[in-house]
């Protein structure tokens, strides 16, 4: 009898170890595939398109002949390796319309592209490294001058490159802080930079209104910079994105703060159709804006604004 309750106990025994071995095996199986599936490139983006065109015949109302397209794109790549991020985002847009008999005129025109490497530090924060490029495809005008160039591609152009730590709780919040950034106005149009534009040294004349130095086409700026991105499916079929950013120059006027925020609303009313609006909020106090007060053509006054835009748009759209 003792000699079976022992073959008993061994067999129990040796089955038990084996059950505890599956288990722990399957146990690594689904941790080593939720990781995997963390891991890994995650890809996406945001296409719209809209056109708007008015004919007008006869019409005792009045109105103009017009036509506008609008289109925006916006794309991300982010690689996630153990570890390790690697955030890359491009957003353009570009808008014209022409109205009457006056010639096409540009309506939107961006160009911004960001690439934020980052290590794990702890579980929700990563030290981080970002470059950014800002800047415009085409010549922009104060209209209704159309002849006179206040900006181009590379004039103005912002490249910043800035080090800290990135705090990113979930997928769609993400908070970078940093301490040292470089900011790097590019001028590109010699024109603009004698004139100063965009804060850049300008040009030195004599009294006959010759140059004796030209104006300098590139300025930096060392200060430190806040970048907050927060996006969400907010109701069904309806996407908000926002970010906003800030930078202080430590050596000149630190509490002049540049800010940039931007909004995005993207609402889809079905597979191909959507409508679009967005808005950005700027304000640098190295930029002057001219003021006509009572449009009459002659400008009153010139100093730093706040600088608004609004696009709403409805048409094709495409999201991946």
């Amino acid at each position: 009898m003792l000699k079976k309750i022992l073959i008993l106990l061994l067999l129990f025994s040796i089955s038990n170890n084996v059950i505890k071995a599956q288990t722990t095996e399957l146990e690594d199986d689904l941790k080593k595939q939720s990781k995997d599936s963390l891991d890994g490139w995650k890809t996406g983006g945001v296409f719209s398109l809209n056109i708007t065109q008015v004919s007008l015949t006869n019409w005792a109302g009045g109105g103009q002949n017009s036509i506008s397209v609008n289109g925006i794109m916006s794309l991300f790549a982010n690689l996630k390796k153990g570890n390790s991020t690697w955030d890359n985002s491009l957003d353009l847009g570009y808008g014209i319309v022409k109205q009457g008999s006056d010639n096409v005129r540009k309506t939107d025109d961006k160009i911004d592209f960001m690439s934020k490497y980052g290590q794990k530090a702890t579980k929700h924060w990563y030290y981080a490294g970002l470059v950014n490029f800002k800047s415009q495809f085409a010549a922009g005008y104060n209209y209704p001058d159309d002849s006179t160039e206040i900006s181009n591609f590379l004039a103005p152009a912002y490249v910043l490159s800035a080090i800290g730590m990135d705090f990113k709780p979930n997928d769609n919040f993400t908070l970078f802080l940093a301490p040292l950034t470089m900011k790097t106005t590019i001028v590109n149009v010699q024109t603009l930079a004698n004139a100063g534009a965009y804060g850049v040294e300008k040009a030195e004349y004599d009294n006959l209104g010759n140059i004796l130095k030209k104006g300098k086409n590139i300025r930096s700026e060392y200060g430190g910079y806040l970048r907050g991105i927060f996006k969400k499916d907010i109701m069904e079929n309806i996407n908000f994105q926002t970010k906003l950013e800030l930078f202080s120059n430590y050596a000149e006027e630190p509490t002049h703060i540049d800010v940039n925020w931007e909004v995005l609303i993207a609402m889809k009313v079905n597979k191909y159709i959507s409508a679009t609006i967005s808005t950005q909020l700027i304000y640098d106090h190295d930029v002057d804006i001219a003021v006509d007060s009572n449009n009459d053509g002659i400008v009153d006054r010139v100093g730093p604004r706040t600088q608004f835009k609004e696009v709403l748009g409805i048409g094709l759209n495409y999201k991946f």
